[in-house]
């Protein structure tokens, strides 16, 4: 066990050694002495030639040029040479015993008693045969052998079978008792002269049987012997080893070591110290691991310097000037940087200031501060908020986009939801007009009014905040085809009187009349309780002031428009009846202000319900799905209220505070009749609408002369 394991020490430090000899090409024979045989390289100890060129009689090699490729021997045994490690090993051609083989001449057995050489305990030992028992050795202390078998066989064919053998990877791995068998060989073994037994004596005796060593690697050469065997060659290793001279002198040197390679302690092996290269027997010499290629054995920023069996790492000059460099860089860089970011954000300050001053930030914080209290419910959001509420205006918080600009939903650090509305264009020429109607919008608190919370003047564009409304419009609701999302009459009639209440305030109980300029149902949101708020997402447009009223340079929607405005240029509280005429009739029939018949016809809504309502057809328009569950009455003076709000002549239009009342009394009279109100709706609508009157009441109560329309209802 002790030699198994210095064996592999020592082929260790042979392919370590020979990586090394490999990089570096040391010199591996004495000078002027031969170093090659063919493709075998001759390290000394071994050597050709003159006696100088060997360390004694049993390193001596021949070397037989007289063939191709040249065939090394080991002259003094008399064993071809295939290969010689430094790490105290050779490979050499086994021999090749054999008895009762026709036509096969048996090698000589192996004898190497008083030789440095020992068979190496790496190599196994074969035997071939059948009802044969091959001995390795047999003495008194020693026995050591294996048994072959052939089943239903008398004898074998060694032409067919060492061929097998070889081809087997590892060799003779189905060596198991069958036709063969193996076994490993005994430690510090140097003689080797098999001896061949019978198993059964009653069985043949006179077959083939053959014995060798081998190791992994075996070769089959291609010529075949004149008796017609195969040219067969199995490699087998040769431990040697170095007397005590010559270790001291080795060692001497103080560049290798020389560990016992046997038990016997005068025998030895040499190698390298780490760090070394080259032949011990000859002197190591350092290597330089510095230009050792693809090899860096030092940290970055420091570069390597070769000492005796060694190295050390210093620091690199090259790199010492490069960090000094890139750290004044560095901090230049640093304080650039800063400096950059001082003035971009000294800019941005400077552009805050310029936006806020252009889109009248002064004049509105010179009206917060006027003293008037009212005016403290404008809030003056800082851009940074805004940006926070809205994830820096990201794309996933976009409500909707138009032609004046893009809405955001958002939420305010309080945890308010709001909607922003970020316009796409600015008229600075109207910057006084603006904040003006900024300040009165702002002070409207009215239950269907969607609240403007405040604005933010330091962007290139104000940007207006509002009350977030999350059910979406009356346009969706009543132009969708889901049967259940339609909206019921009394619901419908609910919603039509809150707007009405909401426009009677905007027109005449705000401190200036505030004209919309554009109702229609998709400006008439739902809250989470079905309340409709009347939106303006406008105000940021360009507006003008004049001397009786406000109102927002708003060319108006299609199908909504008054075609007085439309005809003379001007705006009237008239134009918002007209418009809400026409959200009326939406609510009345749910069709679109512009549609297309069933005659895929293009109609205006209006226009077809005032041409029906001449003709009575009117209940060819109105909605089916109201028509079952609705007082038909109430269906008809809905629809005479709307046939006045859409007279072409704007003053005979009633104001929207009548209008207000008209609705108000037709629910009121709802009540009178005991028509009970869908899932308590109408109940909520009636206490929006009182307080709805209670406010528009700041002004004298006008009287009403509601002409009388009667319609019959056509089939």
């Amino acid at each position: 066990m002790v030699a198994k394991s210095v064996s592999e020490v020592s082929f260790s430090l042979a392919l370590l050694l020979s990586i090394q000899l490999a990089t570096a090409m040391a010199p591996i024979a004495k000078p002027n002495c031969s170093d090659h045989c063919g493709d075998i390289e001759i390290p000394y100890p071994f050597g050709m030639g003159k006696k100088d060129c060997y360390l004694n009689e049993w390193f001596e090699i021949e070397c037989n040029r007289s063939v191709n490729p040249p065939r090394a021997f080991l002259s003094r045994i008399n064993m071809e040479l295939l290969d010689i490690n430094l790490g105290a090993s050779a490979t050499v051609r086994s021999p090749i015993m054999s008895s009762n083989c026709s036509g096969w001449e048996g090698d000589e057995p192996i004898c190497l008693t008083g030789s440095p050489f020992y068979i190496s305990n790496t190599n196994s030992f074969f035997a071939v045969g059948c009802n044969t028992k091959a001995l390795m050795m047999d003495d008194q202390l020693h026995r050591a052998g294996c048994d072959s078998f052939c089943h239903g066989q008398r004898d074998i064919d060694s032409r067919e079978l060492l061929p097998q053998l070889v081809t087997t990877d590892p060799i003779g791995k189905d060596c198991n008792g069958s036709r063969c068998c193996k076994i490993t060989v005994p430690s510090t073994t140097q003689i080797f002269n098999p001896i061949f037994k019978t198993i059964d004596e009653n069985q043949s005796k006179d077959g083939c049987k053959m014995a060798f060593l081998a190791v992994e690697g075996a070769i089959l050469l291609a010529s075949v012997l004149p008796t017609g065997y195969p040219d067969v060659q199995f490699p087998m290793v040769l431990d040697w080893t170095i007397n005590s001279t010559v270790r001291e002198a080795v060692i001497e040197r103080e560049t290798a070591e020389c560990p016992i390679l046997h038990a016997n302690a005068s025998e030895f092996f040499c190698y390298c110290n780490t760090g070394y290269e080259g032949n011990p027997y000859l002197g190591c010499t350092d290597i330089d691991e510095c230009k050792i290629p693809d090899y860096d054995p030092c940290p970055s920023l420091t570069k390597c310097v070769n000492t005796q069996g060694s190295n050390k790492c210093v620091p690199d000059l090259k790199w010492i000037i490069i960090i000094a460099a890139g750290g004044v860089i560095g901090v230049l860089g640093v304080l650039a940087i800063l400096g950059s970011w001082r003035l971009n954000k000294l800019r941005n300050m400077q552009l805050k200031k310029k936006f806020f001053k252009r889109n009248g930030g002064l004049l509105l914080q010179q009206q917060l501060t006027s003293g008037d209290g009212s005016v403290q419910k404008t809030k003056i959001f800082s851009a940074k908020e805004l940006e926070k509420a809205t994830d820096c205006f990201s794309e996933d918080t976009i409500l909707g986009e138009g032609g004046q600009g893009t809405v955001y939903k958002g939420m305010l650090t309080d945890g308010r939801i709001v909607a922003i509305k970020k316009s796409k264009v600015v008229d600075e020429k109207n910057v006084q007009e603006f904040i003006n109607e900024l300040i009165i919008l702002s002070q409207i608190n009215h239950r269907n009014v969607v609240k403007l919370l405040g604005c933010c003047l330091e962007t290139e564009v104000p940007l207006l905040v509002y009350e977030f409304i999350p059910n979406g419009s009356l346009f969706q609701y009543l132009h969708n085809q889901n049967e259940e999302a339609s909206l019921p009459w009394d619901m419908r009639l609910r919603i039509a009187a809150q707007v009405a209440g909401a426009l009677a305030y905007l027109h005449s109980a705000t401190s200036v009349p505030i004209y919309h300029r554009d109702i229609k149902s998709r400006n008439i949101l739902l809250d989470e309780k079905n309340r409709a708020k009347v939106s303006d997402f406008g105000i940021s447009r360009s507006i003008t002031i004049d001397q009786t009223h406000l109102t927002t340079r708003v060319q108006g929607t299609f199908g909504y428009l008054d075609p007085e405005h439309f005809q003379t240029g001007q705006f009237t509280d008239k134009s918002d009846v007209y418009s809400f005429g026409v959200v009326l009739v939406e609510l009345l029939s749910c069709q679109e202000p512009i549609y297309k018949s069933d005659s895929q016809e293009i109609l205006s809504l209006s226009t077809h319900f005032i041409m029906l309502m001449e003709e009575n057809r009117l209940f060819d328009l109105v909605d089916a799905r109201i028509l079952e569950h609705s007082p038909e009455n109430e269906i008809v003076e809905v629809a005479n209220l709307a046939r006045r709000c859409l007279h072409v002549n704007g003053k005979k239009r009633p104001t929207m505070k009548e209008v207000a009342m008209e609705l108000e009394r037709i629910q009121s009279s709802r009540s009178k009749l005991n028509i009970q109100p869908n899932n308590g709706e109408i109940e909520d609508a009636l206490s929006d609408n009182v307080s709805t009157t209670e406010s528009c009441e700041t002004e004298e109560t006008l009287s009403m002369d509601v002409e009388s329309l009667t319609v019959n209802r056509t089939w």
